[in-house]
């Protein structure tokens, strides 16, 4: 048995391929909408900056985390395409609830639920993705559909700079809902291949006992897998601090909440989408050409920009480096995805990526942006009750400095990388021709 390297992308790839894309666009201006629009909707419905943390934080991600795993267990075994579909439809519905808020909990209520339905997506995306795209081309594929992240979040903050003056944070919140059910109903034109030859699929997918005892199994065996999620979990304890980023640039930098919407909103979105297709396109090439797995790029790469993010968070707003520090902060981000989800589909077998890509979701974000958004909040209020004049600026560089912990863990599953994918496919009798 040989791992298809040297397949062609497998008919209609590209194009399954761009609609994911756009839906996973879709669903990062939802989940960013709440943070984008900060300045609008806490001082609108009286929210503590504590309260703030929890709406970004736990509110959603626990339910967004626990639900995603199960997601992933359901997508290794029922219609994908369908199930992509009814979480879309699910998740736009409760978006455009969200617009009716009146306090902290008529909105916890419906960000609570909104996780149900957005952790289906990228689970079910990514193997449906691993399907049709070979091993030496999943870099790439991986890097593309991640795209939705920075054009996604981008665009959220486009929306608060030019509609939310006009027409106000709940219409958009209501607009954003409808446009997302009209996509649902489009998602269910693309065929799930796995469940459309014939045979029914039930009856070929491993059972939920089987499909967890291999997780575990894959997850106690490979170092490199282990490593490769911590270095992601710890990079994103920042990710759930820079929830403040817009109540930063207001309070403290002196911005109008609009204009800097509308400026980081198009920053962010160029640096972000570079940084995909750089780090799509060259964690492959640095799988292929050297000794060491796609993680390692990721540690040179953030080695070498880590610097730069500690100046953005002391520098002022009329500098260049403040500038310079959004968009790296953007364009590393970008380089994250490609390589560390396309490790991690590698390094487990093929029957339970789209749970492994949930497992590893789940982590992220529960531990990672949970703990950075939600304890960010508290110290940022903790910090402003004992006179800190920049309780935002001191917050946001703590949780920067402890994020570059990921470095040395990203340099380890590097090195570890090729020795645990060999062991793994030797278990399968799978070979791997013309590499990876």
């Amino acid at each position: 048995m040989s791992q298809p390297d040297d397949k062609a992308v497998a008919s209609g790839g590209w194009t399954l391929l761009a609609f994911l894309t756009l839906l996973n666009v879709m669903n990062f201006v939802d989940r960013q909408l709440l943070a984008s629009f900060a300045n609008f909707i806490v001082p609108d419905l009286g929210l503590t900056n504590t309260e703030y943390g929890l709406l970004t934080g736990f509110v959603f991600l626990v339910f967004y985390s626990i639900m995603g795993v199960f997601m992933g267990t359901l997508a290794d075994r029922i219609n994908r395409s369908r199930l992509i579909a009814a979480a879309l439809a699910l998740w736009s519905a409760l978006t455009a609830a969200s617009g009716a808020a009146r306090g902290f909990v008529s909105l916890a209520l419906p960000r609570m639920l909104i996780g149900v339905g957005e952790s289906a997506l990228t689970p079910a995306s990514m193997s449906l993705l691993a399907d049709r795209f070979p091993a030496r081309r999943l870099g790439l594929a991986a890097g593309i559909y991640y795209m939705g992240v920075p054009i996604g979040v981008g665009m959220s903050l486009l929306i608060v700079g030019y509609l939310g003056p006009a027409i106000g944070w709940r219409n958009c919140f209501y607009a954003l809902g409808a446009i997302g059910v009209v996509f649902a109903v489009l998602m269910l034109f693309f065929k799930d291949e796995r469940s459309s030859g014939g045979e029914s699929n039930e009856g070929k997918a491993p059972g939920f006992g089987e499909i967890v005892k291999t997780l575990m199994k894959a997850l106690s065996s490979s170092p490199a897998l282990l490593l490769t999620m911590g270095g992601g979990v710890v990079l994103h304890l920042i990710l759930g601090a820079a929830a403040f980023d817009q109540l930063w640039y207001v309070q403290e930098l002196g911005y109008e909440r609009a204009e800097i919407a509308r400026l980081t909103g198009w920053v962010g979105m160029i640096g972000g989408v570079l940084g995909n297709l750089f780090g799509g396109w060259g964690g492959d090439w640095w799988q292929r050409r050297t000794g060491t797995g796609r993680p390692y790029f990721l540690f040179v790469l953030f080695l070498v920009m880590s610097p730069i993010g500690i100046m953005y968070r002391l520098s002022s707003a009329d500098t260049a480096w403040f500038w310079i520090g959004v968009f790296a902060g953007f364009f590393q981000l970008g380089c994250f995805y490609g390589p560390t989800f396309s490790t991690v589909q590698e390094l487990v077998p093929p029957q339970i990526r789209a749970t492994v890509v949930a497992f590893y979701i789940l982590v992220l974000n529960l531990v990672g942006v949970g703990i950075g958004a939600t304890v960010g909040g508290i110290m940022v209020d903790r910090l402003a009750a004992q006179g800190v004049e920049t309780p935002y600026t001191w917050t946001l560089l703590a949780f920067t400095l402890i994020s570059a912990l990921a470095i040395p863990l990203f340099w380890l599953a590097g090195k570890r990388f090729f020795a645990d994918r060999d062991r793994l496919y030797g278990e399968m009798g799978v070979t791997v021709e013309g590499g990876s």
